[in-house]
């Protein structure tokens, strides 16, 4: 049955929701880890974690969403994360984050949203095209690992 959720902005309480959550999606993310992460988030301009919450306050997804202004082309919102609880996928409460995320994009003068998944994750592949998104490229994404002694050798 699909239970009744709000949607609220996360706060620093939510944590260990977050956290749990992001296991779920394959991040080793622990509670400390996602308390710090949530809270540089929240002080940024131009990001927003919005959660579903149930009627008795638990959180069962959340949605982390971005503004991305670009210098050489029209700026974009960007999703950086999206998930809702294992046992209560396919109930639309994905749809009522990603909604919200929109409204969120627009309300900050955006009118495109970007999301970057991962290619194994079929599913939510066809979760983003059932809501009317469409694949725009396909791309490489390239890191590298700033560590102590790679800043401090940069800096001689």
């Amino acid at each position: 049955y699909k239970r009744q959720i709000s949607i609220r902005p996360a706060d620093v309480g939510d944590a260990a929701a977050l956290a749990g959550l992001s296991l779920e999606l394959g991040y080793q993310a622990t509670v400390r880890d996602t308390t710090a992460r949530l809270a540089g988030v929240m002080a940024s301009p131009g990001r927003q974690v919005l959660v579903a919450v149930t009627e008795d306050t638990s959180v069962i997804g959340w949605v982390h969403v971005f503004t991305a202004p670009r210098v050489e082309s029209d700026g974009f919102a960007e999703l950086g994360g999206l998930v809702v609880s294992e046992e209560l996928r396919g109930r639309g409460y994905g749809r009522q984050l990603l909604e919200a995320a929109e409204a969120w994009a627009g309300h900050h003068g955006f009118d495109t949203m970007r999301i970057r998944s991962r290619t194994e994750r079929g599913r939510a592949h066809g979760f983003f095209e059932k809501n009317q998104y469409r694949r725009a490229k396909t791309q490489h994404v390239y890191e590298k690992l700033f560590t102590e002694n790679t800043r401090t050798s940069s800096r001689e």
